[in-house]
């Protein structure tokens, strides 16, 4: 998942059929549906500083002592020296990164990632409080799905829960568009449900985002 960019984790016929269905299912409702597939939710710099740092270190303490120089002399050339390099594998090596984060760090960036898209897509400007994003944060393998108000107060909080684990599954099933067309039925039928359509809606934010 994430050795593949977002810009290209569907093909361009998945991204049709993701667009279509969307359009299909806001004709239903006055909800706002939008996937939206990044990259990664954060950089993470503090895993590559700290990670870089204990490798080189290791490494630079090894060499010392194989030598048999005990000698800070040695030591710290032989750390700078290593430190960049490592740094560099870090940045480039996405499951070795991952090692470098704690699940929760995660977590907690990808929501974040989801609130900040949330407002900066306009999610927030519906008429009626009506938007729906997932987010898909491939580095991370996390899914967050994060509704507005107006959908928040007609839902249980376990209604997005179980749509984070259809998409994820999927995902590690190599179903990622099987899954969050799934996902998006199920948003659609909820919101046709809770919020039917309207007369004069009109499709206010894009039907799929990659960044």
């Amino acid at each position: 998942m994430a050795s593949t960019r977002a810009s290209n984790f569907f093909s361009a016929e998945e991204r049709a059929r993701i667009e279509a269905l969307v359009r299909e299912m806001e004709e239903r409702t006055s909800g706002e549906i939008v996937p939206m597939v990044v990259d990664q939710s954060y950089d993470y710099p503090r895993a590559e500083i700290l990670g870089a740092g204990f490798f080189s270190l290791t490494a630079a303490s090894l060499l010392t002592w194989g030598f048999g120089r005990d000698s800070m002399w040695v030591l710290i050339p032989l750390f700078f020296l290593f430190y960049f390099p490592f740094k560099i594998l870090i940045r480039n090596i996405p499951a070795l990164k991952r090692c470098l984060i704690s699940p929760l760090e995660m977590t907690e960036e990808v929501e974040e990632k989801a609130k900040v898209s949330f407002l900066e897509q306009g999610l927030h400007h519906t008429r009626e409080e009506n938007g729906i994003l997932i987010l898909l944060s491939l580095f991370e393998h996390r899914v967050f799905v994060l509704a507005d108000r107006g959908i928040n107060r007609a839902m249980p909080e376990q209604t997005w829960e179980e749509i984070v684990e259809l998409v994820v599954d999927g995902i590690r099933r190599g179903r990622a568009c099987d899954a969050l067309c799934e996902a998006i039925r199920r948003c659609g039928a909820i919101l046709e449900r809770k919020l039917p359509a309207r007369e004069k809606d009109t499709d206010e934010l894009p039907n799929l985002i990659t960044e």
